[in-house]
């Protein structure tokens, strides 16, 4: 029988790292596509040479890995640029994703993926799990986090799918806005639904 794949998303700052660490710990494989989008750059990978080639060697620090500040300034204020990064990345993550998915033995997987639903990715999962925060949270949240500047992190934010049409593929919301304190309940209820629906 074929495995169960949630996907999990949410807007940036939302805190879907700290929900996929709840699955994780509770003995659920769970695929992220950031880490696969850090794999497929890394020096000498055939993206690495496209981004390379396409941006100049700006688009390098010394050590040959991809000055991701200095790319992201590039992509965020030029929307060509960003198509065109996507390009030469995106079909990449997903194969990167897939041979993860395959690798699973847990008895569902998570795919935790900020554009789950941008990238197409949805179309690899059964349901969607959304993480969500109002706006105003994801802001105060990314700036204190990662450094950046309010109008940074706003252009992130206006990069990715509406709020709103997020919350549309929603099979599940977790409204991280509560207490964190309360999230661990709240996944392991959702953990032990996904165990049911999974069989």
């Amino acid at each position: 029988m074929k495995k169960l794949i949630i996907g999990l998303t949410g807007g940036i700052g939302s805190g879907k790292t700290a929900v996929s660490n709840r699955f994780k710990a509770l003995g659920i494989h769970v695929v992220d596509a950031d880490i696969a989008a850090r794999t497929i750059v890394e020096p000498n990978q055939p993206a690495w040479h496209d981004i390379k080639d396409f941006f100049g060697p700006e688009v390098l620090l010394a050590d040959h890995t991809l000055n991701r500040a200095w790319l992201r300034q590039q992509v965020f204020t030029d929307e060509a640029k960003r198509k065109q990064l996507e390009v030469f990345t995106h079909p990449r993550i997903r194969d990167e994703i897939i041979r993860d998915l395959i690798s699973s033995t847990s008895a569902y997987t998570i795919l935790a993926s900020p554009l789950l639903i941008e990238s197409g990715q949805v179309a690899l999962v059964d349901n969607v799990i959304v993480v969500d925060v109002p706006e105003a949270t994801q802001i105060e949240r990314t700036c204190s986090r990662d450094d950046n500047d309010v109008e940074q992190v706003k252009r992130i934010i206006a990069a990715q799918i509406s709020r709103e049409k997020r919350l549309t593929h929603a099979d599940w919301v977790i409204d991280n806005s509560l207490p964190l304190e309360t999230l661990d309940t709240r996944v392991e209820a959702l953990h032990q639904a996904l165990l049911t629906n999974g069989q």
